[in-house]
């Protein structure tokens, strides 16, 4: 049984780390699948803690659960249109973007705001 705790641990240790490198390189957003795992490694954390009598480790992790279940809580009601919808990515101060976003621009509303004249025809030459 002991062996339970031990990997549990582990798994707890995987899952948050994994969560955290994984927000702080910007391959995912800090939104639903952040703070499923980071609950779900806290509540890890708290079973092997309490089986080795580790109280300040179960009270931190006890804190985490509740923060991110709290998050998780208050980002079912941001839902978007889409199932599954993300919250915003976070920048943080000297780390490069690499989500390799591109602008996009509708067509619609650019053909609005194009400038009148010669030059707005197609193969016009202006001098």
């Amino acid at each position: 049984m002991e062996l339970v705790w031990e990997i549990s641990g582990w798994v707890g240790a995987a899952m948050i780390l994994t969560a955290f490198l994984s927000v702080s390189m910007g391959w995912v957003k800090a939104g639903r699948a952040f703070q499923g795992a980071n609950l779900l490694g806290a509540a890890a954390f708290i079973l092997n803690g309490a089986f080795h009598e580790a109280w300040p480790s179960v009270a931190t992790n006890a804190a985490w659960l509740l923060i991110s279940a709290v998050s998780l809580l208050r980002l079912r009601g941001t839902r978007g249109t889409e199932a599954g919808a993300e919250a915003p990515a976070v920048h943080l101060p000297g780390v490069p973007d690499t989500t390799g976003q591109l602008a996009v621009v509708d067509p619609a509303r650019a053909a609005c705001t194009a400038p009148a004249g010669p030059a707005a025809r197609p193969g016009a030459v202006v001098a």
